[in-house]
């Protein structure tokens, strides 16, 4: 019986210090909400939390190492059911209604924000530079499509960081008002991104295109004529979401049709050696061979330039930005070699963001 007391004793010393110890950690989880909500990041790292359960357990005996592992799972799943509570009243714009790629991409991102429509990729973008959103999702590329140029301005001339990029693969789908068929179906309705995707089923069936700000606005439109020659290309999720039908579903031409989601926020994240991707805006003097001297810079300090895509400064005639993605740590020693240089050789340059990779969703 003494040794059963003297165990339960040293239980109550133990449980009464972790206490101590769980409410501090949880104040810096409180902290850790705030920043990723003042810096557009989403709760789950599955990366981090791996490699501290690795970090961690290591120095637990043999004998209890699994116990541990199981307790710092669940430790973490506390936490993070604490963050999705504290983040509840973040705002994320998007550019669209719902039902569109870019809510959707919202809801899979931050599961427990309000995502909020806006109209156009500017209005979504400035709701974020005014304080009213904490951030905005846009797209920037997709697979099959190209470049989204609007958002690539709005990220030069903008105020807002790249906090993370995201990969949503996407279906395009022909919705129309119930009692159409692909016969019926004269006009399509839809973003000029999801009628680019869709140009070979377009010309097959011989099809009218009429552009809409985004494909949820489009399925909105075709919603509202209820006509059975006039179609969207859009989401199912629009199409439930406006009382449509899919009239054929995966009509894009590209079986792996993806597009980059980007999440812009006022604040840049704190640099982190695991960031091993980043974007770059600069413009090069007016003089010879200097963008051919800001490219050399990037590759002899080590890094490796996935894309250089090029965009007109609206400001003077023929005259361009430069949009650059590559793979390094931007904050490393040499990285600060490489962005003192390229600030020698660029009339303008900064870092829209680093990230550790992109995450699919």
């Amino acid at each position: 019986m003494a040794d059963l007391e003297h165990a339960r004793l040293i239980i109550n010393e133990v449980d009464s210090e972790m206490l101590r110890l769980f409410e501090r950690r949880m104040e810096a989880v409180k902290e850790v909400a705030e920043y990723k909500k003042e810096h557009g990041l989403p709760i789950d790292d599955l990366a981090r939390e791996e490699e501290m359960i690795k970090r961690n357990s290591k120095a637990a005996s043999e004998e209890f190492r699994s116990y541990y592992v199981n307790f710092l799972r669940s430790t973490i799943d506390i936490s993070k059911h604490m963050q999705h509570r504290l983040l509840d009243g973040m705002k994320v714009a998007f550019s669209g209604v719902k039902g569109a790629f870019a809510n959707l991409a919202a809801l899979r991102i931050f599961p427990d924000a309000q995502a909020v429509p806006y109209p156009d990729f500017k209005s979504a973008y400035k709701a974020v530079e005014n304080g009213d959103c904490d951030a905005v999702i846009l797209p920037v590329e997709n697979s099959q499509n190209g470049d989204v140029g609007g958002v690539m301005d709005l990220a030069f001339f903008g105020t807002l960081y790249v906090n993370g990029i995201y990969e949503a693969e996407i279906v395009q789908n022909l919705i129309a008002p119930k009692g159409a068929t692909l016969s019926s179906i004269k006009k399509v309705i839809s973003h000029p991104q999801a009628l680019g995707q869709c140009a070979a089923f377009i010309e097959k069936h011989g099809y009218e295109t009429i552009e809409a700000v985004n494909t949820a606005v489009a399925a909105a439109e075709v919603a509202r004529l209820n006509s059975p020659d006039t179609a969207a290309i859009g989401s199912v999720e629009a199409c439930e979401q406006y009382g449509l039908v899919k009239l054929e579903g995966h009509i894009n031409e590209a079986s792996n049709n993806t597009t980059r989601f980007a999440v812009f926020s006022r604040a840049r994240r704190t640099p982190s050696p695991r960031d091993k991707h980043f974007i770059m805006l600069f413009t090069v003097k007016n003089e010879a061979g200097s963008l051919g001297r800001a490219i050399s810079v990037i590759g002899e300090h080590g890094f490796n330039l996935k894309a250089l895509k090029s965009r007109p400064t609206k400001e003077l005639i023929w005259d361009y930005y430069f949009y650059a993605e590559g793979e390094g740590d931007l904050y490393s020693p040499e990285g600060e070699k490489m962005k003192t240089a390229l600030k020698e050789c660029c009339s303008n340059f900064k870092v829209l963001g680093t990230f550790e990779k992109e995450i699919k969703i």
